[in-house]
């Protein structure tokens, strides 16, 4: 994979996730409205846009943590299943880090690291936890791996979280607003390792209010209001020149405080 000049990857123009025309209603409220999005194998895309413009929704529509109505979903050219055994080998595919971490809590930091790869992946217990180390030594937490997650900081929990995602070796991991529960001196402790997850190449859709993130690692920005997707470009196009008044309005609310 070649580089770009910020020392990215170049994403590739293999597409891995791809959404047609997907619609979804919350009883009369249309959350999704004929989404089309396809996000290319390396490509970190970023989703912003204001509260209830349906980030959230679209994100966990990708793993079928939501369903959806009409249009469809593939990821690597297949369709996402509906239940059973093929949902869970499809959602061990997608990695997901939420706003909360999600951590077991009676587990230790280790423990919650190599469950998956152990019960879902059939690994062998000393492969999973060497693979869990080198993974908590990346996010800078391997100093921790005996402890559990009430004796970590919010940061620290959140780094474990994406060290759990990544221990499954996922081809795409979706964020869905990693850093709305933190405080903000652990916000950037968080972006950081997202920062280098980036680099090293992953496919990332990023549901954010992070702006810095944004500049920084997106290789697009999608803009949404209203459930609908109403642009999308480079963050240099993008908060440059933002082509519709909804994204100026947004723009010109969050980029002046």
């Amino acid at each position: 994979m070649s580089e770009d000049a910020t020392g990215f990857p170049e994403p590739t123009n293999e597409p891995l996730v791809v959404l047609e025309n997907v619609n979804k209603h919350f009883g009369d409220l249309h959350v999704l409205q004929d989404i089309n999005l396809t996000v290319h194998k390396g490509e970190v895309v970023v989703v912003i846009g204001p509260s209830g413009s349906g980030k959230s929704t679209l994100c966990r529509t990708i793993n079928r943590l939501e369903t959806y109505e009409s249009g469809s979903i593939t990821i690597h050219g297949d369709r996402l299943p509906e239940e059973g055994k093929a949902l869970a080998k499809l959602r061990a595919d997608v990695g997901m880090v939420f706003q909360s971490f999600n951590l077991f809590s009676h587990k230790t930091i280790l423990e919650n690291v190599t469950m998956g790869p152990i019960k879902v992946r059939g690994n062998k217990s000393a492969d999973a936890k060497k693979r869990a180390m080198e993974l908590l030594d990346r996010v800078g937490v391997a100093h921790q791996a005996a402890k559990y997650p009430a004796q970590l900081s919010g940061g620290q929990q959140q780094r474990v979280a994406i060290a759990r995602s990544l221990a499954m070796e996922p081809t795409v991991m979706l964020f869905d607003e990693p850093t709305s529960a933190l405080d903000p001196e652990m916000i950037n402790e968080v972006l950081d390792v997202m920062v280098e997850l980036a680099k090293s190449g992953m496919t990332m859709i990023v549901v954010t209010h992070e702006m810095g993130f944004a500049r920084k690692a997106a290789d697009r920005v999608v803009f949404m209001a209203d459930g609908a997707i109403l642009e999308q470009n480079t963050p240099e196009e993008f908060f440059t020149n933002p082509q519709t008044d909804r994204a100026k309005d947004f723009l010109g609310k969050i980029l002046t405080h």
